[in-house]
This record gives C-alpha cells, structure tokens and sequence, in this order.
C-alpha cells in the first residue's frame, strides 16, 4: 500500500478502503464492470457473522466513469462501515470503444441492467447484507438510480442528487451540443418522444416503493429543481431538500458535508438504526 499524501491525525493505512476489480455477467450474454470496496476502519469492526450493507453508486455523463483513484465520496462510506460498488456501466470510458457504444440508443436500459446485475455479483458473493442495500446517484447517474428501484427489488432506498426524472423535459430545455447527445443515447426528439416518455422515472413513478431522497440545487439550470418536485410529488416515501445558491453539481464545503451527513442519516432511518 502506497500513499501519495500524508494521512490527517488519527487515520492510518487501515483505515483506507482500496478497490477491487470486478467483472460480472448481465444481460443479453454481456459482460459488465464495477469497482468494490470493503468497509476500512483501524478503530471498529463488524460483528462475527455481519455483513456491512452496500452502498452502490451510479456514475454521472453518463459516459464519464468510475475511476479507482482516491475518492473522498467513497471513503466517506467504507470509513462508517459500508461497503461500495462503484459500477462502470455498459457505455463507460475506459473499457474500449465497443463498450462505451454499448449505452447508444440504451441510456435508461442497459445502465440500470448493469447496476442490478452488479449487486447480484456482490451478493453472490456475500460480500454484502441484502437487506440494507441502497443506491445512489447524480446527474445522469440520478436517474440510472431511480430507474433500478422501480424495477427491482433489491434496494431499501435510494438518493438522487440533482438527478435526471424527465427525459422529455430535459431534451425540450438543453441547448443544441446536449441535444444530439441525447440523440445517441436514446434518439432523435421528438421523433421517439415515446422512448423518452418510456425511459423516465417519472413516467416509472408508480414501481418505486421503497424511500427516496432528493438533494437538488436551487439554481441548477442543467436539470432544473422542477425535475426533483414533479418526482417527489409523485412518491409517498420520499423526502426533497433543496440547496438554494447551488447550481449543477455542489461546489460548496457547507453543501457537500451537509448533503452526506443528510444521506447517512437517511439511511440509518431506513434501516432502523
């Protein structure tokens, strides 16, 4: 184990969850990839027998990536007992060109394919408690998240930060560079506006049971706050709490820890601790 910066007072090697490859099947005889971690802490342990529960994590883009260097979002996790599938989803970079077309004209199918079949590889495994598994997401990623819990039932809760819920929407209000990118992932609008429709979580809204958090910026013009409330109202067990100055993505420290001191506590409800 090598470190590139020097550890803070009272944290150790130990305490530093590091990635594990893996590679997993999913649907339609293909292949899918994702990165692990284990719960780390030099100070606590899990009890004899214990499984941690999973927190899995749907990458924005949604063509960026999940990258195995050193992410605070995932140490977060790993350091209060979690343990994280940070899944590259068909149509990720990094995996060559036949991978990342994988998602073309799949946004909304083949992401949310591989998320699910990438818990059942954990699962398999028993890495991970299957009754405290969550999912989260932003962006792009949001919607993947919101997708998997209302066509499965795998998940206790979910969290969509600044998350895509409506495809139509999004493609009547982008501007014209985002719009053909659009057109790849789903198609041309409005010509398959019934894929659009199809695809959204708000039109899925009725199949998610289990709770939802909503953490959205008040000034987001990518995918406007109206997105999070339309889902909201259309969820019984849901919760939306809105960051009024923030735009797309959070930038400030207040935010950003008040955010996953929220979702934790989220969590820790929804499982009953």
């Amino acid at each position: 184990f090598r470190t590139s910066v020097t550890l803070p007072p009272g944290v150790t090697k130990a305490d530093i969850a590091t990635s594990t490859p893996l590679i997993f099947p999913t649907a339609n005889g293909a292949e899918a990839h994702a990165l692990f971690y284990a719960p780390a802490s030099s100070t606590s342990a899990l009890q004899d027998g214990e499984k941690p529960p999973l927190v899995v994590m749907a990458h924005g883009g949604p063509t960026g990536r999940a990258n195995p260097s050193f992410a605070f979002k995932v140490q977060w996790w790993t350091s209060r007992g979690f343990a994280v599938l940070d899944v590259n989803y068909r149509g990720s970079t990094g995996f060559g060109r036949a991978y990342r077309e994988a998602l073309d004209r799949q946004w909304g199918v083949a992401d949310i394919e591989d998320c699910l079949a990438g818990v059942r590889a954990v699962l398999d495994r028993g890495l991970a408690d299957p009754a405290r598994c969550v999912i989260r997401g932003s962006s792009a990623g949001g919607l993947t998240v919101l997708g998997a819990l209302a066509q499965s039932d795998l998940f206790a809760a979910g969290t969509s930060l600044y998350g895509v819920t409506d495809l139509r929407a999004l493609a009547e209000e982008t501007h014209k560079f985002e719009a053909r990118y659009l057109d790849g992932l789903i198609g041309p609008y409005p010509e398959d506006e019934a894929v659009y429709l199809k695809r959204s979580p708000i039109t899925q809204a009725e199949g998610i049971t289990v709770p939802v958090l909503f953490l959205h910026g008040g000034a987001d013009r990518v995918v406007p706050l109206s997105q999070a409330e339309s889902m909201r109202t259309k969820l019984e067990h849901s919760a939306l709490h809105v960051y009024p100055e923030e735009a797309h993505g959070f930038r400030a420290r207040e935010t950003i820890e008040d955010a996953l001191q929220r979702e934790l506590a989220f969590y820790q409800q929804v499982f009953g601790q």
